[in-house]
């Protein structure tokens, strides 16, 4: 079952509030703290997340089965871990670009 969580917009400019990740190299905020769950991303220049995310918004789902989820779907961005509680990939449905998020 997918339920939504956030829609995702990359920014060039700082944002209130966003907090720093390492891995993909981006700045975030959190779209708990939205009304409508927007997700702000400003990414680093070396970012090495794919380019489709990095300049088109997104659309994020929660799944209860991410690699289900992920079966027969064009993956942009393979699973990962973002730390202990949530893994997440991304797919391009005909170019929508739409993030799977699992809770572990």
């Amino acid at each position: 079952m997918h339920h939504f969580h956030h829609f995702g917009v990359p920014v060039k400019t700082k944002q209130e509030n966003e907090i720093y990740r390492e891995g993909p190299k981006v700045f975030a905020t959190d779209p708990e703290d939205h009304p409508f769950r927007i997700e702000f991303l400003r990414f680093d220049k070396d970012s090495p997340v794919h380019e489709d995310v990095l300049n088109n918004p997104h659309l994020a789902f929660m799944v209860d089965d991410l690699n289900a989820a992920l079966e027969g779907k064009n993956v942009i961005v393979e699973p990962f871990n973002v730390d202990e509680t949530l893994r997440l990939a991304f797919i391009n449905e005909n170019g929508a670009i739409i993030e799977l998020m699992q809770e572990i």
